[in-house]
């Protein structure tokens, strides 16, 4: 059962993280279990692993549905993981390797080739990327405790959401800045990489903030 539920899980996770299930869908036991191929049995479980994730909520008589945040839930994720990922960044300046050096510049150029074409897929792509991208600084820097509380903030499908309201110019900044980064942590500077990663979280924030009010929950 706890492999069928882990396998269920996995599955339903990244169809959240990648967008095939958007925010406020419901999430109902019986049609996932069909989907899935298993009873609802590990469904349930699942469902309440991913409640634990922050990335399902449950509502009394009516089921499980994908988180959807609030205009304030957003800004303290998007303020908290400034605040947090710069200093990670300002220790995986000390800290980072040579190859961990050239897999940020991998996936940066893989950003930037993303970026060229604006699209549905492509927004998913560089959403998975800019997670993994991120997630690189933070195990750079060494320190698990970090790794995980901003491990626990970042929601890939408000990443997505914050993506789709990104205009060329927007996209381009936010290309512009990766490889800033790679080259502040590269040079050992732990201000320029602190203000470089900081800079860039907020600027997806303004723009997740200024867009038009048609985001779930707000």
């Amino acid at each position: 059962m706890a492999n069928a539920a882990d396998r269920v899980y996995a599955a339903i996770r990244a169809r959240i993280e990648n967008g095939a299930y958007p925010s406020g869908r419901r999430l109902k036991e019986e049609e996932l279990a069909e989907e899935l191929g298993v009873s609802r049995t590990p469904v349930r479980e699942a469902l309440r692993r991913l409640r634990n994730d922050q990335l399902v909520r449950f509502v009394p008589n009516r089921g499980a549905f994908v988180t959807a945040w609030s205009v304030e839930d957003a800004d303290q994720i998007f303020v908290l993981r400034s605040l947090l990922e710069a200093y990670a960044a300002e220790l995986a300046s000390e800290k980072i390797t040579e190859a961990e050096l050239l897999r940020l510049q991998e996936l940066a150029h893989e950003i930037d080739a993303a970026a060229q074409q604006r699209s549905e897929a492509n927004h998913r792509r560089i959403a998975v990327l800019n997670n993994e991208f991120h997630r690189m600084v933070l195990a750079a820097a060494h320190s698990r405790r970090l790794e995980e509380t901003v491990s626990w903030l970042v929601e890939l499908p408000l990443v997505l959401q914050t993506l789709e309201r990104f205009d060329d110019a927007d996209l381009q900044r936010s290309c512009s800045q990766h490889h800033e980064l790679i080259a502040a942590l590269r040079a050992r500077d732990r201000r320029w990489a602190s203000a470089v990663m900081r800079a860039h979280i907020l600027a997806a924030r303004n723009i997740y903030l200024q867009a038009p009010w048609d985001k779930p929950g707000g």
